[in-house]
C-alpha cells in the first residue's frame, strides 16, 4: 500500500535565517499522527541563510543523516569532534545523550540546502562518531547507508537501507524491500511509484510516501528524478 504526503501538507517554518519542510512533527509543529514512522523519527527539509548557525543541543540517542545538496556546513560537539561536508556529500552523526551538537553554514554568501533525517538508534550497538560519503551524482543508484555497511555506505545502529537514486525522464528502477515499511522521498522531480499488484501514486517534487506491506517498489520518472528510498525493518 502506498500513501502519499505532498510537501504542501507538510509543516513549514520561516524565521529569516532558516525555512524548513517537516514531514513529521517537529519543534512548532506537531501533528498526534505524525510522530515519525517505524525508526524514522524526523525527515526535514531546511534552507539555514549565510553564515547562520543551529546552536549546541542535545538529542535523544539518534543517527542523524544529512545530505548536503547546496553549500557547506560545518559540525562540532562537546567530545571536540569536528567535521565538514559539501555538496554531493552524506554525513551520519551518530549522536550520545549528554553530547552537545552544533551546526553552521560556512559560507557567508550561499545558503546551506541540507535534507536531514533522525534514526533511532538501537540502545546495544555503537558506531563512530562521524561518517561521510559521496552522493555518486553520476549513478543512477547509491546504497547511502545500511546497518552492515555494505558497498561502503554509512553505518547505522539501526535496521534501515537509505537508498539515494537518480534517473533520467522515463527511466525506472525496481528496488527490493526488507522491511514491512518504507518511505520514499521526491528531492526533486516527479514519479510514479508503482507496487507489483499494479497499485501506485503519482508525485510531485518534494512530495513523500508512505510504503506498506510491499515486498518491492518501482519508481518510474516523470521527469529528471532525484529521490530517497529509506527501507525500514525496525
Amino acid at each position: 500500500m502506498i500513501t502519499s504526503r505532498t510537501a504542501q501538507a507538510c509543516g513549514k517554518a520561516d524565521y529569516g535565517w532558516l525555512q524548513a519542510r517537516y514531514t513529521f512533527s517537529f519543534g512548532h509543529y506537531f501533528d498526534p499522527n505524525l510522530l515519525g514512522y517505524a525508526s524514522l523519527r524526523v525527515l526535514n527539509q531546511e534552507v539555514l541563510a549565510p553564515s547562520a548557525a543551529f546552536q549546541p543541543r542535545t538529542y535523544p540517542k539518534v543517527d542523524i543523516l544529512n545530505l548536503i545538496l547546496q553549500g557547506e556546513a560545518g559540525y562540532r560537539d562537546s567530545e571536540g569532534n569536528y567535521t565538514q561536508a559539501s555538496a554531493g556529500e552524506a554525513l551520519l552523526l551518530a549522536t550520545q545523550p549528554g553530547v552537545s551538537y552544533s551546526e553552521q553554514n560556512l559560507s557567508k554568501e550561499t545558503p546551506l540546502t541540507r535534507i536531514q533525517l533522525w534514526l533511532n538508534a538501537c540502545p546495544q550497538r555503537e558506531n563512530a562518531a562521524i561518517q561521510s560519503v559521496k552522493m555518486h551524482e553520476c549513478q543512477p543508484y547509491t546504497l547511502l547507508a545500511s546497518p552492515d555497511g555494505e558497498q561502503g555506505s554509512l553505518q547505522l545502529r539501526q535496521q534501515v537501507w537509505v537508498h539515494h537514486l537518480r534517473l533520467e525522464a522515463g527511466e525506472r528502477r525496481t528496488l527490493a524491500l526488507r522491511g514491512a515499511r518504507a518511505w520514499l522521498q521526491s528531492i526533486h522531480g516527479g514519479y510514479h511509484a508503482l507496487t507489483p499488484d499494479g497499485g501506485g501514486e503519482t508525485l510531485a517534487c518534494g512530495d513523500g510516501a508512505f510504503i506498506r506491506d510491499e515486498s518491492q517498489i518501482t519508481l518510474e520518472a516523470r521527469t529528471s528524478l532525484r529521490a530517497l528510498v529509506i527501507d525500514l525493518a525496525e
